[in-house]
Formats: structure tokens, C-alpha cells, sequence
């Protein structure tokens, strides 16, 4: 079995330990808070054998393999980096870290030690973005003209740091790396130009954001990221024949395509967690000795980390 130790006790972890318990190899071992109180009261609720008040004393436990870094953005870099350190693969929650320079520097301590790295991209590794990638290759909506996702979280206030730039806060560093990526995981291609408009509140990280990418073969793709509209979330992919719409498309076992002749075809699958996809991903990549993810790549991430950062430094208020 492959053994997660987890650094975080935030609302993503519950979800990610259903993942693990569903997945075919993987158990969790361990949980880290920076309070011993949080991490016990965890680990009771979830069923997890150790809980450690300090991330060092998990990193350093012999009954972890990888560990699961879900804490604060501005954390993700020095978390993983004490993990890797500690001879500990690493599975990185987006955004993976806020600048190029820490991505680059935690790829080269990985493959320095022979370690497993990759950034958690749940997304690309669910059953129905297998079945949009076929129905793309089909040619079923024909010839790819323009990706558009909409992303909108009007109540985000219970994450305490979200209005705080300088921790890592700010609509596009929080949702933008699932459309970034899945776009050019679908398109099998990296932005050849970007550009972006994000609108900050006084005092407070990017409330809203507008992105706009070119893709070679002239397609062209669209983000919209707000907190402060109420909108449906979805990514629509659009063809000379035809449209593909996913609703949530970061989790969901969905999706319709929409023919330019009126009929529809609906595409289905089943799933409990969206996260045991990506989990038995890696565990089959640490079993067969893999350090870098045929699916995350650390070209893919380093992209998508230096296209965030430019963003940023070019941030319109």
C-alpha cells in the first residue's frame, strides 16, 4: 500500500481521504496540523492512525511514503520543500507554489533525490474528461475554434486569508490553474500568447479576473473568475460543428455535447470522489518507479506557474 501523510486539516481533506479509501493502493497514515489539537481531532474523525502537532515530526515519520500538501497558498512551497527534504514524495495542491523561481527550485530538489513530484490536477484524470478528449478526437463538434470557463465563488469569505494577496489570495491564483490547465491538457498545447485583467478591491487580492489565451491552430480560449457575481460554473468547448459543455468540469461526471443541428448526446460516468482518479494515478506511477507524472508534467505546471506569475506582475487595478 502506498502510504499519504497529510499536511493541512483544511475542508479539502475529508475529501481527499474519501479519494484515498476508494482508490485500489493507497492509505492514509498520518495528518500534520500546526496544533496538535486540530490534527487529533482530524484524524479521530476521519479514522487516521497518527496525528502530529508539527509538519517536520509528519515528514520525518517512517510510516509515510508521499505526502499531501494542502495548506495555505503561500505555504505550498515551503511545505513541500520540508517534505522533499525529507526524502518524502510529494503530491502538491494548486496553485503549486506563487513563483516560478520556488517551482523550479522543488523540481530540481526531487529529481536531485530521486523523488516523485507532481501538482494535484484532479480534473484531468476524471473519467468524463477522457470521454470529452474522445468525442474532440472524433471530431464530433469538428475543427476547435474557442474555449470558454466561467469559475465564480460569491462566498468565499470562509477561507480566512482569501482577501490577502501576499498569502496567496486572489480569484485567479485560487481557481485559474484548473482552466489553464485543462485547456491545454485538451488542446495538447501551451498558449503561444496571454494576456490578463484582474480587479482588485482596496486593500484586498484580485476579486474578479478576465483571461485570454491563443492556442496554436487559431484557437483562442477565455477565462472569467469572480467571487463577486453568483454564476454557473462550467467550461464550454466550441466547434465548427458543435459544442461540448461541462458543468464543473473539475469534478463532475457530466457533460453534454450540443449538435449545430439541435440533437444532443450526453456523456456519463460514474464516480463517488472525484479525487481516487488522480490518487490511483499515483500510486501506479510510485509503484512502476515514475518521478514525474505522463499527465501533470512538470512541463505543464512550470508553464502554468510562470503564466500566473506574469499575471500577476502585470496586475490592472
Amino acid at each position: 500500500m502506498i502510504r499519504y501523510g497529510i499536511l493541512s486539516t483544511a475542508q479539502v481533506v475529508p475529501r481527499f481521504v474519501k479519494g484515498v479509501k476508494e482508490s485500489k493502493a493507497g492509505i492514509v497514515t498520518a495528518i500534520a496540523s500546526r496544533g496538535i489539537e486540530k490534527a487529533q481531532k482530524m484524524a479521530q474523525e476521519l479514522a487516521i492512525p497518527q496525528a502530529f502537532g508539527s509538519y517536520e515530526a509528519l515528514c520525518q515519520s517512517d510510516e509515510v511514503d508521499i505526502v499531501y500538501v494542502a495548506v495555505y497558498n503561500k505555504a505550498h512551497y515551503a511545505a513541500a520543500k520540508l517534505a522533499l527534504l525529507n526524502n518524502k514524495h510529494v503530491l502538491l495542491e494548486k496553485p503549486f507554489t506563487l513563483t516560478l523561481a520556488q517551482a523550479e527550485e522543488l523540481f530540481a530538489i526531487a529529481e536531485d533525490r530521486g523523488l516523485f513530484l507532481m501538482e494535484a490536477q484532479k480534473s484531468l484524470f476524471l473519467p468524463i474528461t477522457s470521454q470529452v478528449e474522445q468525442a474532440i478526437q472524433a471530431g464530433k463538434i469538428g475543427k476547435l475554434r474557442w474555449l470558454d470557463a466561467v469559475m465564480a465563488y460569491p462566498n468565499i469569505d470562509h477561507i480566512s486569508w482569501f482577501r490577502d494577496l501576499s498569502a496567496g489570495g486572489g480569484v485567479f491564483r485560487g481557481a485559474g490553474t484548473y482552466p489553464l490547465e485543462y485547456m491545454q491538457h485538451l488542446l495538447k498545447a501551451a498558449p503561444e500568447t496571454f494576456k490578463g485583467t484582474l480587479v482588485f478591491p482596496e486593500g484586498q487580492s484580485d476579486a474578479q479576473a478576465q483571461i485570454t489565451l491563443r492556442f496554436p491552430q487559431g484557437v483562442i480560449g477565455t477565462l472569467f473568475l469572480t467571487v463577486d457575481l453568483d454564476l454557473k460554473k462550467r467550461l464550454i468547448i466550441y466547434g465548427e460543428k458543435g459544442q461540448i459543455v461541462i458543468p464543473d468540469f473539475w469534478k463532475t461526471a457530466t457533460a453534454e455535447i450540443q449538435y449545430h443541428d439541435g440533437q444532443t448526446e450526453v456523456l456519463h460516468s460514474t464516480q463517488q470522489s472525484e479525487f481516487v482518479f488522480e490518487i490511483d494515478h499515483v500510486n501506479d506511477c510510485l509503484k512502476r518507479g515514475q518521478l514525474e507524472s505522463p499527465v501533470v508534467t512538470k512541463e505543464l505546471t512550470l508553464k502554468t506557474v510562470a503564466m500566473t506569475e506574469k499575471i500577476y506582475e502585470n496586475k490592472q487595478k
